[in-house]
């Protein structure tokens, strides 16, 4: 992707959201109609207080100021109502860890996560997703978010745990996800902790989830520690020693970093996928253009190998603009550490900023034209906006599986294109209402096998 050559500074403007209203500020407005009330934001100031219950808290809605918040962790470190909630899930894994913490966490995963291991883990890649079609039957209704969440589960338990991770479980690792994932937000929009201690229905099935997803992680560990070594990242966490004094990480250490994974991972790249195969049903150019370049890329394979990703340029863009448009995750929050100051406005110590890549991705000035599905504009020579695209992030705590997630998507994308077309029964899908991440909760689609045209057969990639 090409960057923005970044604008000449200019002056900054702060501001204020209008319309909050007494104890709970703008929680509302970000409970029922979340991404409307940001898209008015930047009318508002490049730097805009908000309210979020009592609590003030800052939007960024300026590329150029996001990116400089990103890439100085260590003034605007994880923090926040958002990373509050993370942290009683997660505990201080690699995602939710504070700024000083960070280097020695991302150590410990980052093998995972090296193109080489990227590239071997191509074929697994394949296998989840003609594992998640092979039963599709024409005409009938899937859902494909389901779909979706069986593939991401399979490619990562798979990263994480080899074959340990039955039916059974991993059943019960994306019911568990589906829950805190609905229940994640609203916690963070409305961060009154009385609230979320009373014994409602929603409150007891967040718990459950939580105390279900940490017993499931402690019976993998604990099965792991009595069997034999794996060469998976379990195994690699629970033979790690910290470079310092050479402690190995504690039982509650690994599992905070499984359920990180297992968070980002499963969660945040289904989300992409179901949103991917959304647009498509809603742009029949797009899909037929993504159709001839799998049927000419892979010609009588039924998946990608490593040597056939850098060739799916198209599908590639395909992926690229869904996080554009459509970006999983969509509202991230940090924590000033220090009285500090951005765009020209005075923050104090321990001020809440809230930055979203959904927002900054519907910027005209940036992405022109910002509510059209175009994969095109990713082609070489014409991603003028890209440096306003933040899907991962950006700087130290930029994420370490990104590679792998777009690989992933990538494959999925192919082989599921390869081998269906999938129709909307009900007309256009829309846009999604978003929780913790943004994609269609639940997406009902018609598949319809695909009759590839015949193609000249194309050498086999070295692999």
């Amino acid at each position: 992707m090409h960057e923005a050559v970044p604008a000449p500074d200019r002056v900054r403007v702060p501001g204020s959201a209008p319309g909050g209203v007494p104890f709970l500020g703008h929680a509302i407005a970000l409970l029922w109609r979340p991404l409307d009330f940001l898209e008015t934001l930047p009318a508002h100031g490049d730097l805009v207080e908000v309210r979020l219950g009592p609590r003030r808290a800052w939007v960024v809605c300026d590329p150029e100021l996001v990116r400089r918040m990103l890439t100085d962790p260590r003034t605007f470190d994880k923090g926040g109502p958002l990373y509050d909630r993370l942290r009683e899930l997660m505990g201080d894994g690699l995602v939710t860890c504070r700024h000083a913490d960070h280097r020695r966490q991302r150590g410990l995963v980052r093998p995972a996560f090296a193109p080489a291991r990227v590239a071997d883990c191509t074929a697994l890649m394949g296998e989840e997703a003609l594992s998640v079609c092979r039963d599709w039957r024409p005409g009938e209704r899937v859902d494909v978010t389901a779909a979706a969440l069986a593939l991401t589960t399979g490619v990562t338990s798979r990263l994480l745990f080899s074959d340990s991770l039955d039916a059974a479980r991993a059943a019960a690792v994306r019911s568990c996800l589906a829950v805190v994932v609905r229940g994640l937000f609203v916690r963070t929009v409305v961060p009154v902790d009385a609230l979320f201690r009373l014994p409602t229905p929603g409150n007891r099935r967040y718990l459950r989830a939580v105390r279900r997803l940490r017993t499931l992680m402690d019976e993998l560990i604990a099965e792991r520690r009595r069997g034999t070594p794996r060469d998976d990242l379990l195994g690699t966490l629970l033979t790690a020693r910290d470079g310092a004094d050479g402690r190995a990480p504690t039982g509650r250490e690994v599992r905070d970093q499984l359920i990180t994974l297992l968070l980002t991972g499963v969660e945040s790249t289904a989300m992409c996928l179901a949103s991917v195969f959304a647009l498509l049903a809603d742009h029949p150019e797009a899909e037929r253009r993504l159709h001839e370049e799998v049927d000419a890329v892979l010609a009588d394979r039924t998946a990608p190998g490593p040597g056939h990703l850098a060739r799916l340029e198209y599908t590639r863009r395909v992926v690229t603009e869904t996080l554009r448009l459509r970006p999983p995750g969509w509202l991230f929050t940090r924590l000033t550490t220090c009285d500090t100051e951005l765009g020209g406005h005075r923050l104090p110590r321990g001020a809440t900023v809230l930055y979203s890549p959904y927002l900054l991705h519907h910027r005209a000035a940036s992405f022109p034209d910002p509510e059209r599905f175009r994969p095109e504009r990713w082609a070489p020579g014409r991603a003028a906006g890209g440096a306003a695209l933040l899907p991962f992030a950006a700087g130290g705590r930029k994420c370490v599986g990104e590679a792998f997630a777009m690989a992933e998507a990538t494959v999925a994308v192919a082989v599921l294109a390869r081998h269906w077309r999938l129709r909307s029964p009900s007309g256009p899908v829309g846009r999604p209402r978003p929780a913790a991440t943004l994609g269609p909760r639940s997406l009902p689609l018609i598949p319809e096998p695909r009759t590839r045209v015949p193609a000249v057969r194309q050498p086999s990639p070295a692999r």
